[in-house]
């Protein structure tokens, strides 16, 4: 969705935790319910039981390792729908808090235990002051009593809480936690892994630019996207029947394409490399949408429900918020349109003409833009701070495209028979 864009440009100009650009890997087999800790799932924050850590034989010195290569690492489970295990490894490393951190600091298989870090050597007590992101919180007890959670920053300059990467038994999580960690669950003191190192230069923000058009030709499964220098990049995905969606699947620079198939409620979405991220989301008669509905990193499918005019968003952990919004006849569509951290959603009125944009503290704002046929479009033409809406003209095969002081620019695009897309397509900068 292009509006991630304006997210991603917000987060860089922040810690180096918020310059989360890893791709994410294709979603597991899960292991079986007699591999899960009892009640685990129900354990929302702390431990929740950690397998044994590997022989100390098994491992040699931690190899040196950037702290964005660590948030990076991090950042590639969430949302993966990954379940905490004592006994289940994913990648080589085990599901459980203290296997996940051993990951992102790419120790060894399958991982250390809270125990483990300091007296093996690997990482080293400091104090609240000198943390940085690709730190951690460690409470050192044993089983289900210890925990650790990745340090990604502090959320201002009180240092009264802070951004951090955690794995409990409800699964991966990047939130916001109360300095040490929440109260009732032990001792929590600042650790460092003894072979990372701060980043040479710190990765400059990137400028994106405004967001660019595209179609979807359904008679050839192919996505003909427009570059802001008015080339073409083409790009075959899909079939008959397919519907198409872009967002920025992998937290690159870049806007993704992708597929909905209605016929298994799949979305089937494109990586940067080429790679497939699979998800099955929905049910018969549901209209694909796309966004960054938690303000994370990459972005995030849904659908909406005209039958019962609700948006279904899937949340970065798999769950599921539902927004009811709009009646019979309306098109959905997403975008940021306050500028805030979140994408918002919002519907396309055709027999008035009208968008009704639902802000983030739930106001609606109304825009009326275009005419009887015309397809709702939504990016960030002019690259500023929240996102714009326009129009899809089959008639005459052009965009129009809304700007923040109300002016138009049209982009003649596509032919009979294209479904508009949008999205970020050259991320220039």
């Amino acid at each position: 969705m292009s509006t991630q864009h304006a997210l991603n440009r917000a987060l860089a100009g922040t810690a180096v935790a918020l310059l989360l650009t890893g791709g994410l890997a294709a979603a597991p087999a899960f292991a079986s319910g007699d591999d899960v800790p009892p009640s685990a799932a129900a354990i929302d924050k702390g431990g929740a039981g950690q397998g044994a850590p590997a022989e100390f034989s098994t491992f040699a010195v931690g190899p040196q390792i950037t702290r964005t290569e660590v948030i990076n690492r991090a950042a590639n489970w969430v949302g993966r729908g990954l379940q905490y295990s004592w006994t289940n490894t994913y990648q080589g490393y085990r599901t459980d808090c203290s296997g996940y951190v051993s990951m992102a600091w790419k120790l060894g298989t399958p991982g250390l235990d809270t125990t483990s870090f300091v007296p093996r050597g690997y990482a080293s007590w400091i104090s609240k002051d000198a943390l940085k992101p690709g730190d951690a919180l460690l409470n050192d007890a044993a089983g289900a009593s210890g925990h650790i959670v990745l340090f990604a920053g502090w959320t201002d300059a009180s240092k009264s809480a802070y951004r951090g990467y955690e794995f409990t038994g409800s699964g991966v999580h990047y939130r916001t936690i109360p300095y040490p960690y929440y109260s009732g669950y032990g001792t929590f003191r600042p650790v460092r892994n003894n072979s990372i190192v701060d980043d040479v230069t710190p990765p400059a923000p990137v400028d994106p630019g405004p967001d660019n058009v595209g179609i979807y030709r359904p008679s050839t499964s192919e996505f003909h996207l427009r570059k802001d220098d008015g080339s073409l990049l083409k790009i075959k995905w899909g079939t008959t029947g397919d519907i198409p969606v872009s967002g920025n699947w992998d937290g690159g620079h870049l806007e993704n394409v992708g597929i909905y198939r209605p016929s298994t409620s799949t979305f089937h979405l494109r990586k940067d490399d080429g790679g497939l991220i699979e998800l099955k989301y929905g049910t018969t008669g549901d209209i694909p949408i796309s966004g960054d509905w938690d303000g994370g990193h990459a972005g995030n499918v849904g659908i909406y429900r005209p039958s019962t005019n609700e948006f279904h968003l899937r949340m970065d952990d798999g769950k599921t918020r539902v927004i009811k919004y709009g009646t019979t006849g309306d098109i959905p569509i997403t975008g940021n349109w306050d500028g805030g951290h979140a994408s918002n959603i919002g519907i396309y009125r055709p027999s008035t003409g009208e968008f009704h944009l639902r802000m983030d503290d739930g106001k609606t704002r109304v825009i009326k833009y275009g005419t009887t046929g015309d397809k709702p479009v939504s990016a960030n033409w002019d690259g500023g701070h929240a996102g714009n809406v326009g129009i899809y003209r089959p008639s005459t095969n052009e965009f129009h495209l809304r700007m923040d002081d109300g002016k138009t620019r049209v982009i003649k695009w596509g032919t009979t028979g294209d479904i508009p897309v949008a999205g970020n397509w050259d991320a220039r900068g």
